[in-house]
Parts: structure tokens; C-alpha cells; sequence
């Protein structure tokens, strides 16, 4: 099959490659939709990523499709399933999964190989973390489950209540993610970012938006063209800059989730009298559980999150290594859904 293999940094080949044999409690999924990621345009600039792939690895983790092969002793599937899967499934025996932590699994199995024309799904992972698709659904709209489960996980450890003031920084996926789900929940919202993306905030019903243009002092910009008092500020950027940024735009007895992740080995300085006396509550939201991927799945398939708010191209699989350079060289697309079979 063809597959798209990552070999280090900013190295991806598509090949030709040997589809592995199903073992027991296996199922194979024909690819019908794949998405590209942040996470993944990380992975691809730095060559690796500890926990969840290590080359030479197949690549990508956002998909859906049709079982097209079960494994041995395999009782709840059957070819034809269209199904979604995420990316990763908990062990269920630790600490932490006993502990309704599953994202803290001390044995989280991570999956990757969406970037292809098939996928094997492990037993762990259609027992835990694999959903069937109701016949309405598209295969790309199923493909946003894991991103969105990620976000409906820090949605819900930030506790929002309808009616407050919700400020975003960022407007990638995961930005524009929240800003869906704050309207959902009836938050007022101000997302504040820059560029072309600006467009899809707007149309997913920021209340506001600011355009942060070269991101210089973030706080005094944002505070300089809106005087709203923040409850709940959300960094979704991944720099420490605004980690830093949050804490000085929450109001008192506010709440930041500092939900980016920063470069490997970066730190971050915080004023302590500030965090101290406006009695601040930090937070910071790591992956997703099984609870939120089914919750991230009813949002996809009752139509709260829509594809057409986050996929704005469209590319094959044998162009996804010049796709990936573009991306690293500043491409500011939301998300490009990948089509393996032509």
C-alpha cells in the first residue's frame, strides 16, 4: 500500500510499503478521510516526538474510514464498518485510568499511520477508543473527533458557565475549536490571532476578534483594543510569550488554561504577587480520555462542529511532503484533508 513514512526531521517519503498482518483482536481501516495537524507539523520539524512516534514510524493521526479486514477473536466489528477512531487508547489498570485520568495513563498506546491508504487499528484501541459512524457522516467530519476531543477536555477542566466573558489567543484549529465551543456553551467570546484565519473565528460567532499583527507586548495590544473583563482566558499558541500574556488579561479570581504546548526544555516567568493576589486559578490540559472523544464525536454528529469551518484544502497523498514544507515555511491553512485513494 502506499503509505507516507516519516524518517526524521522534515523528511517524509510516500512508498510503497508492506500492509502489516492482522493479529488477534486487529481490525484494518481503508482510509477514507485523513487530516494534517499542528501536532503533526511539529512532529514533522523536529524529527520525533518521545511519547508518540519515533522514526522510522508511519505518520498521521486524524482519520476515519471503512473496516476493510478483522483479526482473529474480533466479536464487535465487521467489514463495512465505517468507523473513527482516536489516537491513542489507555491501558484502564492504572493509577491514573482508575482515577478517571486516562490521559495520564502511565500506558498510553499511541497510534499513527493515517497518512496511507490503510491503517491497523490494535486490539487495545478497538476495544477502548474505536466509534462507529452514523450513515449521515462524512468521513472528513468524523476525521476532527481526536483534535476536538482534545479541546473538549480543556473545555471541561476550565468549567466555563454560560454567560461569561471568554477570551482565546490563537486562532488555529485548536483555537477556533474553543471559539465553537464557547459559543455552544453560551460564553461571550473575543478570540484574538492574526492572518486569513481571522475569517473563520468570525464565522464560527466570535462576539470579537483583534488582530494581534506581530504578536509584540500581546497583553497590551488585546487590552488596548478591548476593555472586556475576562473570566476565562484560553492560550492555544504554544509560546511561552503568551502563557505569560494569560496571566496578565484574566481578571481576579479568573481562570487560564494554559493549553499550548511550548517547545521541548522552554520556561516560563511569572509574576507572583499578580498570580498571588488577583488569586488566580492556572490549569493546563494534556490529550483526551475516552469520555471526551465520544463527547467530541456527539458534537461532530449532532452539528455543533462543522468540517467546513476547519478543512479550507484539499490535497493527494503523494503531495503531503511538499504540503509539509509549505506548512513549516508559514502556510497558515486551518487544516488540509488528505485523500489517499484517488
Amino acid at each position: 500500500m502506499k503509505a507516507a513514512v516519516l524518517y526524521g526531521r522534515e523528511n517524509i517519503r510516500v512508498e510503497d510499503v508492506e500492509p502489516a498482518a492482522l493479529r488477534r483482536g486487529e481490525v484494518r481501516v481503508a482510509i477514507g478521510a485523513a487530516l494534517t495537524c499542528g501536532t503533526d507539523l511539529k512532529v514533522f520539524k523536529r524529527g520525533y516526538h518521545a511519547r508518540m512516534i519515533v522514526p522510522p514510524a508511519l505518520f498521521g493521526h486524524e482519520f476515519a474510514g471503512t473496516i476493510c479486514e478483522v483479526g482473529a477473536g474480533v466479536k464487535d466489528w465487521q467489514t463495512g464498518d465505517r468507523v473513527v477512531a482516536a489516537n491513542s487508547a489507555p491501558c484502564g489498570d492504572c493509577f491514573y485510568c482508575k482515577n478517571s485520568q486516562e490521559n495520564l495513563c502511565d500506558d498510553l498506546m499511541f497510534l499513527n499511520g493515517a497518512y496511507a491508504e490503510s491503517i491497523v487499528i490494535p486490539a487495545r484501541l478497538a476495544q477502548k477508543n474505536l466509534l462507529r459512524m452514523q450513515p449521515k457522516t462524512g468521513f472528513a467530519d468524523a476525521a476532527l473527533t481526536e483534535p476536538l476531543a482534545c479541546v473538549v477536555q480543556g473545555w471541561r477542566e476550565i468549567n466555563p458557565l454560560p454567560g461569561q466573558h471568554v477570551l482565546i489567543l490563537g486562532c488555529g484549529p485548536i483555537g477556533l475549536m474553543f471559539a465553537a465551543l464557547a459559543r455552544h456553551g453560551q460564553c461571550h467570546t473575543t478570540l484574538a490571532g492574526r492572518g486569513a484565519r481571522l475569517a473563520a473565528a468570525r464565522t464560527l460567532g466570535a462576539d470579537h476578534i483583534i488582530d494581534i499583527g506581530t504578536g509584540h507586548d500581546l497583553a497590551a495590544t488585546i487590552k488596548s483594543a478591548n476593555q472586556t473583563v475576562f473570566d476565562i482566558v484560553i492560550e492555544a499558541v504554544g509560546k511561552p510569550e503568551a502563557w505569560q500574556a494569560a496571566t496578565r488579561l484574566a481578571r481576579k479570581g479568573g481562570k487560564i488554561n494554559l493549553f499550548g504546548g511550548c517547545p521541548a526544555d522552554t520556561t516560563v516567568e511569572l509574576n507572583t504577587n499578580l498570580l498571588h493576589y488577583s488569586n488566580l486559578t492556572l490549569l493546563s490540559s494534556f490529550h483526551h480520555t475516552p469520555r471526551a472523544i465520544r463527547r467530541a464525536f456527539e458534537l461532530i454528529e449532532s452539528g455543533v462542529i462543522r468540517v467546513g469551518n476547519f478543512i479550507d484544502g484539499e490535497a493527494p497523498l503523494d503531495h503531503l511532503p511538499a504540503l509539509f514544507r509549505s506548512m513549516a515555511a508559514g502556510n497558515r491553512a486551518v487544516k488540509t484533508l488528505i485523500r489517499a485513494h484517488s
